[in-house]
């Protein structure tokens, strides 16, 4: 008869996962992991536009935008944009005696019901290749992870490609450093104004906005701002709005050879 086990059961079966119970197994960096995370997931479509992406019919994500065809997936950007750089706007502030007034990538905001506090967490994703495409999304959930998951599967969902050119006449070099022309976009109480610089400026804007310019792949430009710029969601959805301005005005043919439209 086998004696008892550590964990206090005969059989060697108690405590812990020190049986032969379906526990975890340590990861290369020493913390655990599932066993059904060590396989590579592989990307099955759902739609129509993720089966032909995937048979290679379509051949660029310009031929998506042009037709006007709703992305629903975001491996379809992940196909075409493998190096995608994901960042969050700076939409929270920390409490608290020695922290209070930092500023962190998420909001915490807390609900009273009749069990206690209900907290929910929200992040804004950015998403960019820094040569011209650009995504921004929102998602919110019970959990810091599943909330932060959700606001990068929005925004790759929500991509839009952007025109740059040397819109200066400061400058006429020729190179898609800044904004083509005068863009300006809403949100809410914020209204953001995107001006042409020479080359060599940077961007003199708002350093929530400058880091939106920087993944659209723009580094010279001033810009305008009007309106409570203290909420960080209406203002980095103010300048998502003011990039796409570019894409939805028609340019003249001779403008965009002169000024190196891209």
């Amino acid at each position: 008869m086998a004696g008892p086990s550590a964990g206090g059961r005969p059989g060697g079966r108690g405590g812990f996962g020190g049986g032969r119970g379906r526990g975890r197994r340590k990861g290369a960096a020493g913390g655990y992991r599932r066993d059904e995370d060590a396989a590579p997931k592989i990307w099955i479509p759902k739609t129509a536009l993720g089966r032909d992406v995937l048979a290679g019919k379509v051949k660029s994500f310009d031929e998506i935008l042009s037709k006007g065809i709703k992305v629903m997936e975001p491996e379809i950007v992940d196909y075409f944009f493998p190096q995608l750089a994901v960042d969050f706007v700076m939409i929270g502030q920390s409490k608290g005696k020695f922290g209070g007034g930092a500023r962190r990538v998420y909001k915490n905001t807390q609900k009273k019901v009749r069990e206690g506090a209900r907290t929910k967490f929200s992040y804004l994703a950015i998403v960019g290749n820094n040569d011209g495409y650009i995504g921004m999304g929102k998602g919110s959930s019970r959990e810091s992870l599943p909330a932060k998951e959700s606001s990068t599967k929005a925004a790759k969902l929500n991509m839009v490609r952007v025109l740059r050119a040397c819109g200066s006449w400061e400058c006429g070099c020729g190179k898609p450093h800044s904004v083509p022309f005068k863009i300006r976009g809403k949100s809410s109480s914020v209204m953001v104004e995107l001006i042409p610089a020479p080359r060599g400026t940077g961007l003199v804007v708002h350093p929530e906005a400058k880091r939106i310019l920087a993944l659209a792949g723009i580094t010279d430009a001033w810009s305008r701002i009007d309106g409570e710029t203290r909420n960080r969601i209406n203002l980095g959805y103010a300048t998502f709005e003011a990039l796409k301005q570019t894409s939805t005005l028609s340019v003249p043919k001779e403008f965009a050879e002169k000024w190196g439209l891209k």
